[in-house]
Order: C-alpha cells, then structure tokens, then sequence
C-alpha cells in the first residue's frame, strides 16, 4: 500500500520503559485507530481518509512498527493499562475506537475494560474469541506467501504484493512485527479465554465488520462479537478478504465513517 505523501510525521511518546510511536491528523471528534498484527509504522490510504472527517490518532501497539518493546507489557489484557495512559497523556478523555484484526481484539478489552469513555466502537473482522468450530489460520506455520495470499479477496493484489520482493528494511520491520505478534497471540492462541465475560460491558454503538471472504479469521468470529455486545450491527465488506482496509481502503473507510457520523464520499 502506497503510503500518502500528505502523511504526518510519526509521533514519540514516553511510556513505560520506552516509548511508543503514533500518527496523529484531522480535526473534530477524535477516533482512535488500533492497527492489525501487519502495516504498523506507516499511514496509509485509509487513514488518510478517516483523518478528512475525524482528529485520527493511529499508534503501534509495543513491538510493532516504530514503537519500542516495553517487555513489561506482555499480552493483551496488559495493553488496556497502556493505552488508557497513553490517551491521558494525550488529554483524550472520551473517543470512537476503531481496531482491525489483532486490533479488534484489543479494540474490544479496551472498550470493555472502560466502556463509559467509547463513544463508537469498530471492530473490523476482530480476533480476540475462542470459537472451537471455526478456529483462525494457524499463522505461526504459514509461510509468508502463503499468508499474503490468505489475507485478500483479488487475488491480483496478492501476487502484485508478492511479485515485489521486500526491502532490507521491510523484511527486518516484518520480522520484527512477527515477533511482538508471538509475544501476544501465540498463547492462548489469538484470544483471551476471560473477555466473552466482559463483551457484555461495552455500551457504545458498535459496528462489526466482516470481510466477504476471510481466510484467516473465519465469519463466525465476527458473529460471536455481534451476538455478544448488546444492540451491535453486523455488516459484511463486499470483496474483501480478511485485510480489509488494505484491500479496499476507500470503501471500506466509507463504511466506517458512516458509522461514525461522518460524510462519506
């Protein structure tokens, strides 16, 4: 994904025994973007586009992109803590909190843990639950081709993304990226056995999207979440697969801003 030349410069913040990095642009009501396991580190067209209606503020998660480890935080119930500190350093009080994938997930322990601050909630074909019948792709086994091509509906844009081989760079970030997934997903493998019982909590309007097509974590988690979060509103992304804001990063924005109360375009 082409990242945009009207990108605004990364952000450190001190936290912990580090300090993490964020994006922040837009202006209005303040939208919190919690971004999958892949993609950390950049802006990218989708952002671009939350940031033409909202004040966006997009971080890596510790480990990924261009944040620091933090080894004291060391899964994801613990990144609840983090990001309530880091919004109170940012003076965001309430927000509409949006999480894709790995950030779904902790999208949904974050407005469960302190849902009277959410105003909106997104989760974008979340992990996070344990579903025996329809267990995720087992990622720490597939190859990296093979995951480029489980994550989109076109196949062309997966052997686009392959047909270029990565940056000393990109492969080192990727790497790195693999790494702070492990550290929070590996085990329990992408969930935590304790958030069904706190899904209940949330009370803000939530949307859960689902990809058409998604290869890595099946439909049926994202049911499970709409059925588990009171008033929630299940709606599917038409020729998506699981990387949805890749994929379609202006439909699927549209859809998101939507929600949110925005304009869309």
């Amino acid at each position: 994904m082409t990242v945009s030349s009207t990108a605004p410069a990364p952000t450190r913040v001190p936290m912990g025994s580090g300090a993490i990095n964020l994006f922040r642009k837009g202006s209005g009501r303040t939208v919190v973007v919690l971004h999958a396991a892949g993609g950390a580190g950049a802006w990218n067209p989708y952002l671009e586009r939350l940031s033409e209606h909202f004040d966006v503020i997009a971080p890596d998660h510790p480990g990924f992109g261009l944040s620091d480890e933090l080894p004291e935080i060391g899964s994801v119930p613990q990144l609840v803590p983090h990001y309530v500190d880091l919004l109170e350093k940012l003076d965001v009080d309430r927000f509409d909190l949006v999480g894709a994938s790995f950030g779904g997930w902790v999208a949904a322990e974050l407005a469960s843990s302190v849902p009277d601050r959410i105003e909106h909630l997104v989760l974008m074909a979340p992990a996070g639950l344990h579903v025996p019948d329809a267990p995720p792709a087992d990622l720490f086994t597939m190859s990296p081709p093979e995951i480029v091509r489980a994550l989109f509906y076109d196949s062309a844009i997966a052997d686009a993304a392959l047909s270029v081989p990565p940056t000393p760079d990109a492969a080192q970030q990727a790497a790195r990226d693999a790494k702070a997934f492990d550290r929070f997903a590996r085990d329990p493998f992408l969930h935590d056995p304790e958030l069904p019982g706190r899904l209940p909590r949330i009370t803000a309007p939530t949307l859960v999207l689902a990809a058409e097509v998604d290869s890595i974590i099946p439909r049926a988690h994202s049911d499970a979440y709409a059925a588990a979060i009171a008033g929630a509103e299940l709606r599917v992304a038409a020729e998506c697969g699981h990387a949805l804001y890749q994929e379609r990063p202006d439909y699927v924005a549209e859809l998101v801003i939507d929600f949110l109360g925005g304009t869309a375009r």
